[in-house]
């Protein structure tokens, strides 16, 4: 199954769709030099995707996975904190010209959207020209509300904006927000260079409905450890 997972991930990432005409790609053997950048959000799905590479028995497979929790992970914060170590390894990893697939979470600054991502796809293009851009879609934080009341539940937090359900509420985000204001924008900016999303948020949500409907076969806890919950903490990091 993980090996079924991945393959359809990268594909999804890397191949277009056929036609009846058309003969179909031939299954990816080869695994991708990958540079992978976020936050504690973006971390889990980046990490594993070494692990379903493995179990897939895909070769010469590798990424770089640079951390940072929070705002912090931002593409934005990256780039400003120039200084950082975080930052200089962004750079000197681009800087070999061999990266083929670069992975950043979402996250960005409301009032210039595209700055942080349009920042490091200038940089990244300078020494690796035919570049994949993608941008990881995380789900909101907080489903079950927080400890102090601050922060409503997914519910809550969904009616409060005007949608009937979280699951409304998130297709409205990734399609109104990332793919408008963001991932349109920097294809128009870039038009030779190939854009995805990956909004692995559907996995919470779903996995969330799916709990609170009894429809989870396994003995899954909404939260609780991570080999067996569904989200670890009251934030909502993914199990």
């Amino acid at each position: 199954m993980n090996k079924i997972i991945f393959l359809c991930l990268l594909n999804m990432m890397l191949l277009t769709s056929c036609t009846k005409e058309e003969n179909p790609e031939p299954i990816q053997t080869q695994g991708y030099n990958m540079l992978l950048i976020g936050h504690s959000f973006f971390r889990p799905y980046a990490e594993n995707l070494d692990n379903l590479a493995t179990e897939a028995n895909l070769y010469k497979h590798n990424s770089t996975i640079v951390f940072r929790g929070g705002e912090n992970g931002r593409p934005i914060n990256f780039w400003n904190d120039s200084t950082s170590e975080e930052h200089q390894l962004i750079k000197s990893t681009l800087d070999q010209g061999n990266i083929e697939v670069f992975g950043m979470t979402s996250g960005h600054d409301s009032e210039n959207p595209t700055e942080g991502h349009k920042a490091w796809i200038d940089y990244a293009l300078q020494k690796n020209p035919n570049i994949i851009i993608f941008i990881g879609i995380p789900p909101f934080d907080f489903p079950n509300g927080d400890s102090n009341s601050t922060r409503p539940d997914w519910d809550t937090f969904a009616l409060e904006n005007g949608f009937s359900s979280i699951q409304a509420f998130y297709d409205y985000y990734i399609n109104e927000i990332i793919h408008k204001e963001i991932v349109d924008e920097l294809r128009a900016e870039f038009p030779s260079t190939k854009f995805y999303t990956i909004p692995y948020g559907w996995a919470a949500k779903n996995l969330a409905q799916m709990k609170r409907d009894n429809e989870l076969l396994d003995d899954i806890s909404m939260v609780g450890p991570k080999s067996s919950s569904i989200f670890t903490d009251e934030k909502g990091h993914q199990g």
